[in-house]
């Protein structure tokens, strides 16, 4: 009985607040269908939440990103290593990206309820260059305190926290100020999502009553198509990574050990709360100590097959509910981009996928108010699964790595050693 009340406790614990989430939500939806129109009412709330989650998101993103370039630690033994895992996080990525891309264009998300229909005229007609140079840079520093140049803050917050690592003992103090308003941001954004019961379940009570229960219509069909090619991912790709990694006996090592990571990957959903977990079973795959104490740290802030997935869904949804047409050539190749920067973006940050939310609106030039609610709805009901392919992304990608560096036969020779 006790074993059973501290499990329960558990799962309350580590599922409390996407419990909430969808218990603001549920109350929302059904003041929208109790009250129709009535509800407006209570939108002010919701309002009051986005935008303070608007305001926080600037400076996060800047001191997170910098803060965490500037306490990287240089190491020229460790650059061959580094360039492998590099290369294997981002092959992966790409990977389960295409295999939602092709989902999504095999199974098309449809729906009557168009929110709202950006005209085309709207739309301005630039060279390939200018766009290029709009979304990377700013022509003056104040703009990057908007979250209309989320790219261009993303690429000066990298290159301030390479600046400072390169300053070594002289830019010590600014190394820790960045760390400090880390730290600080942090915190902000876990308060200011204390209140996401109440803004989105009023958001939400908001939508109901305006669209009607067939709203629910928008979100059933992208959840369903986004569990299953998951599944179909996690079960046929994590196998065969692992039969490239180890051959049969790298198939069923894996297979075998990965069963606790899995689990406490779903239970938590952290990734950074699975990593001693997968550090315990990389031991039992034998994976050479120098590779998985430094891929699987690294590997649960900064290499996200789930949420690079979790992102193609999201956006899917969100031309489908503005009435964009998804399967336009360069659509696709910018949500290909947006995802890998998104599976960097996040890790390590509170929520953070929601900061890789603002990223593609903006760039798609969406309506923020309309899109990021709905954007974070979907990233809330998506996260188990996500988490579940980040965290066991990085088990997998550790084994692919020791073949690289340690040759075909590492996992027999390490076996009869």
């Amino acid at each position: 009985m006790a074993v059973q009340n501290t499990s329960s406790g558990s799962f309350l614990k580590n599922y409390s607040s996407i419990l909430l989430l969808l218990g603001g939500i549920l109350a929302g939806s059904i003041l929208g269908l109790v009250f129709g129109k009535g509800v407006e009412v209570i939108k002010p709330l919701g309002d009051i939440f986005l935008n303070l989650l608007f305001t926080a998101i600037i400076p996060l993103i800047f001191f997170t990103i910098s803060s965490s370039i500037a306490t990287l630690e240089k190491t020229e033994q460790l650059g061959k290593l580094f360039s492998i895992m590099i290369g294997v996080f981002l092959g992966t990525v790409l990977i389960s990206t295409v295999i939602m891309i092709l989902g999504v264009l095999l199974f098309p998300i449809h729906q009557d309820i168009i929110i709202s229909k950006i005209p085309l005229e709207t739309i301005k007609e630039n060279n390939v260059g200018s766009q290029i140079t709009q979304l990377l840079t700013v022509n003056d520093f104040s703009e990057l305190l908007s979250r209309k140049s989320m790219l261009a803050l993303i690429l000066f917050s990298f290159l301030v926290g390479f600046a400072t690592l390169q300053s070594n003992e002289k830019g010590q103090n600014f190394k820790n100020f960045l760390q400090s308003g880390d730290e600080v941001m942090k915190q902000l954004l876990h308060i200011i999502m204390k209140a996401a019961p109440i803004g989105l379940g009023a958001y939400f009570a908001y939508q109901v009553g305006i669209f009607g229960p067939q709203l629910f219509g928008t979100y059933a069909k992208p959840l369903a198509l986004y569990y299953a090619v998951c599944t179909f991912y996690f079960v046929i790709f994590f196998s065969l990574y692992a039969f490239m990694a180890g051959g049969k006996l790298g198939l069923t090592i894996f297979w075998k050990n990965n069963i606790a990571p899995s689990l406490t990957a779903l239970g938590t959903c952290s990734s950074i709360a699975t990593i001693p977990a997968n550090l315990e079973a990389a031991k039992g795959m034998r994976i050479p100590g120098y590779i998985s104490n430094i891929v699987i740290p690294l590997g649960a802030p900064l290499h996200k097959d789930g949420s690079a997935t979790a992102s193609i869904i999201k956006i899917a949804v969100l031309f489908m509910m503005f009435g964009k047409d998804f399967t336009e050539p360069s659509t696709l190749l910018l949500a290909l981009g947006i995802t890998v920067i998104v599976s960097v973006v996040e890790g390590g940050i509170p929520n953070g996928g929601y900061i890789g939310e603002v990223l593609a609106i903006t760039v798609y030039g969406l309506p923020m108010e309309q899109a990021l609610p709905a954007a974070m709805i979907v990233g809330t009901l998506v996260d188990p699964m996500a988490t579940l392919l980040n965290a066991n992304g990085d088990l997998v990608s550790a084994m692919m790595v020791a073949r690289i560096s340690e040759g075909k036969k590492w996992l027999s020779d390490a076996l009869t050693s």
